[in-house]
């Protein structure tokens, strides 16, 4: 069917500006902007009966009876209306010169609002109103409530949409036949009920969103968002990339040289991964795998395939902690297979970085690992083939796009991407806003661990903690101590990095007590790193730049201070630094009383779970997508009418729906596309 064609909203320039800000610049834009809730004025209620309504929206009408401006306690405008049932107070504290005449003695309003009992009875602080004549017909719908920008009153809202309402084309973009297999009203019949929903609706199911009208809209906005990126993935895989088919001497090397067997899950996502790596196509590949699951090995053994092919490897990591643990763990398993691993991050001196930049660009340097120094000006590759993100949410889409346009083979060629994420991502949220990308799980931890145990300790029996701390270290064990702020915050009141330093340090004179932070220089902190990792300092107090990458099997004890602070997911990466040898270890999560709801929700599944998919989705549960998804910078608009908790069964329908019409319905694509993005395809990636 022919796309439904984009008109630009009508009103004025200024007004148009101020419609552009929220997003509005098509009619069919205004169409698709749907109320935030509903108020109901089809009814009016008498004064006095109005009155035994305390805490309630209820609608008067009454003529003004006295209308003044007062000045004791603070400057405001009092009106009183009466009914024949008795008198109303209308309070303004904020008012413009021009309601004084709008208000005047003998007018007529009709007034919306929450009625209390102040000192003068029954009385309303701003209300809605408008002045209006005795007879008056009531509206017969419902009065939408739209979201709205500074300078957009309601009713230019009201007016601009049910203008745009006029000039759109209604025709459906799911056939009849479409819709009965799926169980959807009609586009027109849903959108008109939702902009003038009847008085006799079922108004919670309204505001609910589970009417069979926004079960529509929510439907069609996750088609047109699995469309997209479906859409987006075949743009990409047209742009072609080189096939890296090569599983050769070092990848059999260095799988015989590994002191251990992957696990079964590691060798699926392996198999997955060399599979996308042969085809001429770029890979797009995400990895997921909790805490300690092995997928550096795993990315390891990728840039090994290609190597193998005659490519370089580049593996950028968000920061300088974490890509030095990179470098050390790959470089010892490649280097003595014969492999130039070169490191590149910003803290390198000049020479340095000229030397590593130089190995790069000839092409000796066949896997590169470093931090967002890799996609600085005067870094050049001879012949990039693989790129590896770790901790993939942390950068943005401009920074990971920088980083595969180091590629060689100009705009129609780019290298296959892998992303890795210690943070798993829900199945829904997955679905949905990593629809465009293929995804591999690592779902099995190596044998050998131990689980860990967590404990909730309150902030006062900090001295037994310390007692715990001492004898983990007399046992031989060494320990995290984490702190959330490295200076004061009068504010927060938190313990910080430096003060904790010092006042374990005083406690525990027999102990090494080690500092780390993000202050320090690479080259301090790298010391102090060295020193734990080889067991000179027994406790290692610490702030969150320890949450990645850090990996001591010998620390077994873990303090994270001010928990309740922390979100779920960097509690549970925190936590993972530990239990990585076989010892028991123990993490014990230090709080403030008194806890609010959230923070005591996020502590008690920390206790109760070290399943990182659980907590996951825990995770989403409270902090809903778009700030689950957090530094991510996708991109992409979050959902506006979807809810990914209680509308996951529309995802799957939306998800089946997308792939039936872009194999056989191109036409049907390009109409849904053209009505909800407008052209615009917003949620295209890289």
């Amino acid at each position: 069917m022919p796309a439904p064609k984009q008109k630009p909203a009508s009103p004025a320039n200024t007004s148009q500006t101020k419609l552009a800000k929220l997003g509005l610049r098509t009619d069919m834009d205004l169409v698709l902007h749907l109320p935030m809730r509903y108020e109901d004025e089809t009814i009016v209620t008498p004064i006095a009966e109005a009155g035994f309504m305390s805490g309630s929206a209820v609608q008067v009408e009454g003529v003004v009876t006295s209308c003044d401006v007062q000045y004791r306690p603070r400057r405001q405008l009092v009106v009183t209306i009466a009914d024949e049932s008795g008198p109303l107070v209308m309070r303004f504290l904020n008012f413009y010169g021009s309601q004084t005449k709008q208000l005047a003695e003998g007018v007529r309003v009709r007034a919306r609002g929450e009625v209390r009992h102040g000192f003068l009875g029954a009385e309303m602080v701003h209300p809605t109103y408008r002045p209006v004549k005795e007879g008056d017909p009531l509206p017969s719908v419902l009065t939408p409530v739209y979201p709205a920008g500074e300078g957009l009153s309601q009713t230019f809202l009201r007016k601009a949409i049910a203008s745009a309402m006029t000039r759109i084309d209604w025709r459906d973009t799911l056939s009849e036949e479409l819709r009965a297999a799926l169980d959807l009203q009609p586009f027109e019949a849903s959108v008109r009920l939702l902009h003038n929903p009847p008085a006799d609706v079922d108004e919670h199911a309204l505001m609910e969103r589970s009417h069979p009208a926004w079960t529509r809209m929510k439907f069609d906005e996750l088609l047109a968002q699995q469309l997209s990126m479906k859409r987006a993935q075949a743009t990409r895989r047209n742009r072609g990339a080189t096939a890296l088919p090569r599983v050769g001497e070092l990848s059999t090397a260095f799988l015989k040289a590994l002191p251990f067997r992957l696990t079964s899950a590691q060798q699926r996502v392996l198999e997955e991964i060399r599979r996308d790596l042969k085809e001429s196509f770029p890979m797009q590949r995400l990895l997921q795998g909790d805490v300690g699951s092995g997928k550096t090995v795993v990315a390891a053994l990728a840039a090994a395939q290609a190597i193998d092919s005659g490519y370089q490897a580049a593996l950028m990591a968000p920061t300088e902690i974490l890509a030095e643990q990179h470098f050390r763990k790959i470089a010892t398993w490649m280097e003595p297979l014969g492999v130039r691993v070169a490191w590149l991050t910003g803290s390198l001196k000049k020479k340095e970085k000229t030397e590593a930049q130089a190995c790069i660009e000839s092409g000796e340097a066949q896997l590169v690992i470093g931090t967002h120094a890799l996609i600085q000006e005067g870094v050049e590759f001879a012949k990039l083939g693989l790129v590896i993100v770790d901790e993939q949410h942390r950068f943005g889409v401009g920074q990971r796009l920088a980083l595969r346009n180091k590629g060689v083979g100009g705009a129609d060629t780019v290298p296959h991407q892998l992303m890795m994420s210690a943070t798993p991502i829900p199945r829904t949220l997955a679905m949905t806003y990593y629809a465009d990308l293929e995804v591999s799980v690592i779902d099995e931890l190596p044998p050998g661990r131990t689980p860990i145990v967590t404990r909730i300790v309150d902030q006062n029996r900090r001295d037994e903690v310390i007692e715990r701390v001492h004898a983990a270290a007399l046992e031989g064990r060494q320990i995290y101590w984490v702190c959330p702020l490295i200076e004061e915050s009068e504010a927060l009141q938190l313990q910080t990095a430096t003060d904790t330093h010092a006042v374990l340090s005083a406690a525990l004179p027999d102990l090494n007590v080690g500092l780390v932070h993000g202050r320090m220089k690479p080259a301090e902190k790298q010391a102090v790193m060295d020193a734990f990792i080889g067991g000179e300092v027994h406790l290692l107090v610490a702030t969150t730049v320890i949450e990645v990458g850090v990996d001591v099997p010998n620390a077994s004890l873990m303090v994270i201070e001010h928990a309740e602070r922390f979100g779920l997911s960097q509690l549970h990466q925190l936590r993972g630094r530990v239990g990585r040898g076989s010892a028991a270890s123990v993490c014990l999560l230090l709080y403030q009383s008194p806890l609010g709801p959230v923070a005591k929700q996020r502590l008690m599944t920390m206790r109760e779970t070290t399943d990182g998919f659980e907590i996951a989705r825990r995770d989403l549960e409270i902090r809903g997508p778009g700030e689950f998804l957090g530094a991510r910078q996708s991109g992409q608009a979050m959902l506006r009418f979807a809810d990914l908790q209680t509308d996951q069964w529309l995802v799957e329908k939306a998800r089946d729906l997308a792939q039936t019409l872009l194999q056989k319905d191109p036409a049907t694509v390009h109409a849904h596309l053209e009505r909800w993005l407008g052209g615009r395809e917003e949620f295209l990636r890289v």
